[in-house]
C-alpha cells in the first residue's frame, strides 16, 4: 500500500459521493453507513456514522483501508476491526477532516495498523 489515503488499486473503484448511505463492514461486523466521502487532496477518506454501535459517534476511515466495494449490495468493506476504528484519533467535528494535524495523526495510526501482521 502506497498510502493509507489512496484507495487500493485492487478495489478498482474511485470513492465518490454516490457511496453516501453505503453500509460499511469491518472484519468483525457492521460499522455503520457512509455519511460523506471526502476527497481532500492527498487525504481521501470516508466519514462513517457509527451511531447505532457507539451512541451517535462518527468516525473517519482513510480510503486506503477500503478492501472491497460491492455496488450491487451498496456495501464497502474495510480491512480493520470495529475496535481498531474506534481506537483511532477521535473525530470530533466536521472541521477535523480539513485539519492537517488531525489527518496526519489519523494517518500515522492507520499506517501502524497495516504494518503490523494481523
Amino acid at each position: 500500500m502506497d498510502t493509507v489515503w489512496a484507495c487500493p488499486a485492487h478495489v478498482n473503484r474511485v470513492l465518490g459521493d454516490d457511496m453516501v448511505d453505503y453500509g460499511v463492514e469491518t472484519r468483525d461486523g457492521s460499522l455503520g453507513s457512509v455519511v460523506r466521502v471526502s476527497q481532500v487532496p492527498g487525504f481521501d477518506h470516508l466519514v462513517v456514522d457509527a451511531g447505532v454501535w457507539k451512541f451517535g459517534r462518527s468516525v473517519v476511515v482513510p480510503a486506503g483501508m477500503v478492501s472491497a466495494v460491492d455496488d450491487s449490495a451498496r456495501v464497502i468493506t474495510v480491512a480493520c476491526t470495529k475496535d481498531e476504528i474506534m481506537d483511532a484519533p477521535r473525530f470530533e467535528r466536521d472541521q477535523d477532516t480539513g485539519d492537517l494535524f488531525y489527518l496526519r495523526s489519523l494517518g500515522a495510526y492507520y499506517e501502524a495498523l497495516v504494518t503490523v501482521p494481523q
